[in-house]
């Protein structure tokens, strides 16, 4: 089940990795946002609600371009009888855009098996394809196969007026720190290069509007 201390098992470096997809927006534990559930890969029980079963995913960082976003003011315009423009604003909507370069096909060589503490028993070993534990090419295509509709994307970069304008507000850098509901507009990939034993290199493109 994820946790705060999960998250930060989960964490390879001093940051969490960019991106997280979950099915749910998660809930806010003393400051952090932490999604619901069992991570995709995860180890849980038998008896445990399936309702809670692969719940979200954490994206790897490995060869990821950069974050492209894009603001869409949502609004009307017309002008006034003196000639004057009127606007009437609805919303602002992102678009986003991210890439990976050779990733490696699958995070680990089986299934990982994160435990309570976010760790696989293959971290930092042979079995571990990406440089920090995130999902592979198959684990993003398959949530893009299984995922027709909205889900909850979680993001980590330096967005601290997020967090209001004060000193505190800059203390947030290790931490998921804005959370939209999108869908996957585009998804592409190739295979770059096919592995020996173990996996493939995959290039990945994914573009995702918000809600």
């Amino acid at each position: 089940m994820a946790t705060a201390a999960y998250l930060t098992g989960r964490r390879r470096y001093q940051r969490p990795q960019a991106l997280l997809w979950s099915e749910n927006p998660g809930t806010l534990v003393n400051g952090l946002y932490v999604p619901t559930g069992y991570e995709v890969q995860g180890n849980y029980d038998a008896e445990t609600d399936q309702t809670l079963i692969d719940q979200f995913m954490i994206l790897s960082d490995h060869n990821r371009g950069e974050l492209n976003f894009t603001p869409t003011r949502i609004e009307q315009r017309q002008r006034t009888i003196n000639g004057r423009m009127r606007s009437y604003h609805i919303a602002d909507k992102l678009t986003m855009s991210v890439s990976w370069n050779n990733l490696p096909s699958r995070g680990y060589y089986q299934n990982a098996g994160f435990d309570a503490d976010g760790e696989s028993p293959y971290k930092n070993a042979t079995g571990e394809f990406t440089s920090d534990g995130g999902a592979g090419g198959v684990e993003l295509l398959n949530w893009y196969e299984t995922h027709t509709g909205p889900f909850w994307m979680f993001l980590a970069y330096d967005k601290y007026s997020n967090f209001g304008d004060d000193n505190a507000a800059f203390g947030h850098l290790a931490q998921y720190n804005q959370i939209i509901q999108v869908y996957i507009a585009d998804f592409s990939y190739s295979v770059v290069k096919r592995g020996g034993a173990n996996h493939d290199l995959w290039n990945i493109s994914v573009t995702l509007e918000e809600v």
